[in-house]
């Protein structure tokens, strides 16, 4: 085993470093995503999906524009999101901070607190942000927002008030299986030593495991039991969304940061749906792909990291 200690910039003028038992270095990968085959759908949905993961175009960004993720480089993260929905659809793109180590210079540029933006775009404030010809979007949300109907992810055609769902289902998993989690191992300061706050992360911890974790399996499963999903394979509709996704990579999260509460919650079987549901995007073709491919980073000191001494079944 190695013990790697990993700094990372939080903001401009704020890093920290912490340390993490892991099998092997986070690799620094990921260039563009290279053509694949058409995501495994059944057959009722994949002409409307393929129509829609085709266009790589916006109004502002002209015929043609590239898709440009900019988020840190070596971690998963929450550019993990937006990745996922590259991939899932075979649709091409650049990760721009992985593709090269130079390229950094351009998301510190963009969250640089001497930025202002331009006449069309504000200034983010943090990464993830897409780049799509002219025009920039941040906020993991609102990526996803954006990427959604453009790439076939955001229910059926004609369907007015799917993405409002979608978008509903997607902020949930984020909020509660992302955003808590993270808390786990911050809950005092991001901009702290976790060794500072070890007491009260793992007071935190284990209510999380233990109360709020459980919560939302129980809300994602009565999600699925619900008429709206049509059928209890996704989570809306009867078709992949990216809200699918977004618990997909969520759940993968919390399973690398609490592996005994995980399964713990697994042998219950009080949430066999929402573990079929992981179990199926995990399974297909572009997904299991990329998953095995370079692209696909490890988990070490972002938003789901394990320390043994939170995690109980």
């Amino acid at each position: 085993m190695l013990i790697t200690p990993y700094r990372r910039v939080l903001r401009p003028g704020i890093s920290t470093t912490s340390r993490l038992v892991l099998s092997q270095p986070t690799p620094l990968t990921g260039t563009c995503r290279p053509p694949l085959k058409r995501l495994s759908l059944p057959t009722t949905m994949t002409s409307t999906l393929a129509s829609k993961s085709q266009k790589t175009t916006s109004s502002s960004g002209g015929e043609g524009a590239p898709y440009e993720l900019l988020y840190w480089p070596g971690i998963p993260g929450r550019g993990e999101h937006v990745r996922l929905c590259f991939e899932a659809t075979s649709t091409p793109y650049t990760d721009v901070c992985n593709a090269s180590k130079s390229n950094m210079s351009q998301l510190i540029s963009l969250i640089s607190d001497k930025n202002t933006g331009d006449e069309t775009n504000p200034p983010p404030l943090a990464p993830p942000v897409l780049r799509h010809g002219d025009l920039l979007v941040s906020q993991t949300p609102n990526i996803l927002l954006y990427l959604g109907k453009r790439l076939g992810l955001a229910g059926a055609e004609g369907d007015e008030n799917a993405i409002y769902h979608v978008n509903q289902l997607a902020l949930t998993a984020l909020d509660g299986l992302g955003n808590e989690a993270h808390d786990t191992h911050h809950p005092i300061a991001t901009s702290a030593y976790y060794e500072d706050q070890k007491p009260e992360a793992k007071k935190k911890a284990e209510d999380y495991t233990a109360n709020r974790l459980p919560k939302f399996l129980d809300y994602f499963e009565r999600v699925l039991e619900g008429q709206a999903s049509r059928g209890g394979e996704y989570l809306y509709g009867g078709q992949i969304t990216y809200a699918d996704l977004v618990l997909w990579q969520c759940l993968d999260g919390v399973s690398f940061a609490f592996p005994k509460a995980i399964g713990g919650l697994k042998k219950g079987g009080k949430y066999g749906k929402v573990f079929a549901l992981y179990e199926r995007v995990k399974g297909l073709e572009e997904i299991k792909e990329y998953l095995g491919s370079e692209r696909r980073m490890r988990y070490g000191m972002g938003i789901y990291r394990h320390y043994p001494e939170l995690d109980s079944e």
